[in-house]
């Protein structure tokens, strides 16, 4: 059946919270798009007259669809290049959804969105449609077809490991450019003894190039063994800029709520660096240098005003 014109405008009411809860499920923000544009072609195939609750609808078949999606995507990441890291997406971006709660703006976090990869794809629906979005046991079980009790069992057993592999604590914007701050003054410095002084003793670092960009394919693990890398990372060098085209301008902003730098080259992001910080110090250095992973924040940051560089790169 043809679609209305209100119909249509119904679901693009709908597209803002229908991509951030596919973003939180999927760690990609293309698969996202595509879930909800399926979502929109499902919607368009079906008899919108005789569906009562419409937002209800959309959550369902949305949440299936990433399902879908969820599953073989654990068969594609293992044989994933080097270290699979979710896409990040820089401040303001209307696919980070709502952000009114301290559950809603952790739930989008770098850290979690990669904790939230343990899970299993009902455990990470639950977690995501109960925290993120505050839907009730009852229309959760609806949506994923179980029982309200199976809903509220996953839900304890997804926020467990997601508690137990979680060190983070929530910054403001002002504290979150102090770090990134002492970071590259750290970084640029030459020496490894500020950076270790940075990061916890645990501290790991992780990069994510997808094959198509250099990364080591194990993370770094250990305030020495990460300073050391990261003191190597910034220090100047041709085969870098070659490697590169060029000498990236480094920018301090935050991405999925943490704190980032990110770096841009002839108007393209080239990488986003996000840090999980603790009072303790700085716990994980994650490094998306994918450029698959980066047309969407390189789009974002098109469209907004950044100033000028904190430093060039290499």
């Amino acid at each position: 059946m043809a679609l209305t014109i209100e119909d249509v405008d119904r679901f693009e009411a709908s597209r803002p919270r229908l991509e951030a809860i596919a973003y939180r499920l999927l760690g990609s923000a293309s698969e996202a798009e595509d879930a909800v544009q399926e979502t929109f072609l499902r919607w368009q195939a079906a008899d919108v007259g005789q569906i009562r609750v419409p937002e209800a609808w959309l959550t369902k078949v949305l949440t299936n669809l990433c399902l879908n999606q969820l599953t073989s995507a654990r068969a594609r990441r293992e044989t994933y290049v080097g270290e699979w890291l979710p896409e990040p997406l820089l401040a303001g971006d209307p696919m980070l959804g709502p952000a009114d709660t301290a559950e809603q703006r952790e739930s989008v976090s770098y850290a979690v969105l990669v904790l939230l990869e343990r899970l299993s794809p009902n455990e990470r629906a639950v977690y995501v449609l109960r925290e993120a979005f505050g839907y009730p046991h009852r229309e959760i079980a609806a949506i994923l077809d179980l029982t309200e009790a199976a809903s509220q069992q996953l839900h304890h057993r997804a926020r467990k490991h997601v508690a137990d592999g979680k060190a983070r604590t929530e910054v403001d914007e002002a504290a979150a450019r102090r770090i990134v701050d002492e970071f590259l003054a750290a970084a640029t410095s030459g020496r490894t003894e500020p950076l270790v002084r940075l990061l916890t003793q645990d501290a790991v670092a992780v990069g994510d190039g997808g094959g198509k960009v250099p990364a080591r394919a194990k993370a770094f693990r250990g305030a020495l063994e990460v300073a050391t890398f990261m003191r190597g990372l910034f220090k100047p060098g041709k085969a870098k800029r070659a490697l590169i085209g060029g000498s990236p301008g480094v920018h301090a902003t935050t991405a999925n709520g943490d704190p980032a730098l990110v770096a841009v080259l002839d108007g393209r992001i080239v990488g986003v660096i996000c840090f999980a910080v603790t009072p303790e110090g700085i716990t994980a250095i994650r490094s998306q240098v994918n450029p698959d992973k980066l047309e969407r924040a390189t789009r974002h940051w098109a469209g907004t005003d950044h100033g000028e560089p904190l430093l060039h790169a290499f």
